[in-house]
């Protein structure tokens, strides 16, 4: 659900509000929904650091995920077992994805992997099509949605609920993988698969590795946005509203997913409510993209991002 999707947002709503309230409710909404889209971009940032590619097939792993947690559960399972058995299922397709794609792409060019990764992306649909059918289904995992007053300011029970759990998540993440073994393995896998083999990086683990984390970041992402908006297919989508929040941060940034993913809720959701009526609405939808391009022509390599420097 949008942030105040109950309230028609006029000009004289700001009016009507007290406006340091109001204006700290907005900006502390838009920190909950930046926290969910760090959440999905951690994804991309995890197989691109691992592989030195776009993973595509990371809003599929979204929808595969949510898809897999909600058919479980209608088959009777409880909401905390249908939970494990999904990470295990993740963690299975980690494994199936190196044996059967990554391990014979070691050392080939990115576009080799990318367009892999899109192959990826349309077998897991199918497969989740086929598996738990197509309709929307809907997603309960048990938590209250009812407004809560914080300080005068009225938040969404299961928006702080859902933000508190992934930037708890986030954070660990961030921290394991800058500044742990695995971490920097990572960094040296990206760089050059073939140096990183030859100084004893056990790459298929590595690999493993992280494609098995990025799955449980997609069966959280998944969680959250099948809860909110119910489990469908357009929930794969979700991998372009990422993008934003990769240009900004930086595709190989962890810490860039997560202030990249910020600064794109708080925006936006300020945009919206400031801006949008005096331009009919609907700033919401295209606000990040515009600010991404912007962003481009400044500092093409995110704010975290390391400038790439060619010698000829």
């Amino acid at each position: 659900m949008e942030f105040l999707e109950s309230v028609t947002i006029t000009p004289f709503v700001m009016i009507a509000q007290d406006f340091p309230v109001f204006f700290g409710e907005v900006v502390f909404n838009g920190l909950l929904t930046g926290v969910l889209y760090s959440l999905v971009a951690l994804g991309f940032v995890l197989i691109f650091k691992a592989s030195g590619v776009f993973n595509f097939a990371q809003g599929a792993m979204v929808l595969f995920a949510a898809l897999t947690l909600v058919g479980l559960m209608e088959l009777g399972l409880p909401v905390w077992l249908a939970f494990i058995v999904t990470m295990a299922a993740m963690v299975a397709l980690a494994y199936l994805v190196e044996l059967l794609v990554l391990r014979h792409l070691i050392n080939q060019p990115d576009i080799i992997l990318f367009m892999s990764t899109i192959g990826l992306t349309f077998f897991l649909e199918g497969f989740g099509e086929t598996l738990w059918g197509s309709n929307v289904k809907k997603l309960d995992i048990g938590i209250p949605d009812v407004p809560v007053d914080v300080a005068g300011m009225l938040f969404n029970s299961f928006d702080l609920i859902a933000a508190i759990a992934c930037a708890l998540l986030v954070t660990g993440l961030a921290f394991f993988f800058q500044y742990t073994p695995t971490g920097r393995a990572l960094r040296a896998v990206a760089d050059d698969h073939q140096a990183a083999l030859s100084v004893g990086i056990p790459l298929k683990k590595i690999w493993i590795i992280v494609w098995s984390v990025a799955g449980i970041v997609a069966l959280v992402a998944g969680i959250v946005w099948g809860a909110k908006s119910g489990v469908q297919f357009s929930l794969s989508l979700i991998a372009l509203k990422a993008l934003p929040v990769l240009i900004l941060g930086g595709f190989t940034s962890v810490p860039g997913a997560i202030v990249g993913g910020l600064i794109i809720g708080v925006g936006e959701k300020i945009a919206e409510v400031y801006w949008g009526p005096a331009v009919g609405g609907a700033i919401e939808n295209w606000f990040a993209y515009v600010l991404a391009l912007a962003f481009l022509f400044v500092r093409p390599q995110g704010l975290f991002g390391e400038r790439i420097i060619e010698r000829v």
